[in-house]
């Protein structure tokens, strides 16, 4: 039986009609155009779809939307600052080369955000541990974990930007 949820999905309140078995990444790409969140390999393996529910980093393509009636979903899409200027995070994959194919970019932009937000001043190894999950093809991690190091608030407060975490 199809039940009506409301979410608030990167700041802006929905209300929608899911199936019982209804994925989030389903409800996210399909039915409300927000395609950033990407399918990967369906089975939680790759970290592509990776997004926010209320401050936690999840797995999109594991996590039934009915589950999440009331919840805060931030995507990639919701990352970047409301006027439109990239999120710090963003800004750091940019300049560190930290993109390629870019089709693991988004989960790890949101697993970096999510980490930088518990944790602003993470060691290598923590960032290494932290999105391990998260598979990609193309650069050996080496520029994606430089990308989050730069943007730790150690590094930014160095050079007087304040950080990474809005």
């Amino acid at each position: 039986m199809k039940k009506q949820i409301e979410l608030i999905v990167n700041g802006i309140k929905r209300e929608i009609v899911v199936s019982p078995n209804e994925l989030l990444l389903n409800v996210l790409r399909d039915r409300l155009g927000l395609i950033g969140t990407k399918y990967g390999c369906g089975i939680g393996e790759c970290g592509a779809c990776t997004v926010l529910v209320d401050g936690e980093s999840v797995l999109a393509c594991l996590t039934l939307a009915i589950g999440l009636d009331g919840s805060e979903i931030v995507t990639i899409e919701g990352i970047s600052q409301p006027d439109g200027r990239l999120h710090p995070v963003q800004e750091s994959f940019l300049e560190n080369g930290a993109v390629q194919c870019g089709f693991c970019t988004p989960g790890m932009i949101v697993m970096a955000k999510a980490l930088l937000d518990e944790n602003p001043n993470p060691s290598e190894r923590e960032v290494r541990d932290h999105i391990r999950g998260n598979l990609c093809r193309c650069t050996g991690y080496t520029q994606i974990v430089k990308a989050i190091l730069d943007c730790s608030k150690e590094k930014k407060s160095e050079e007087g930007n304040g950080g990474c975490n809005l």
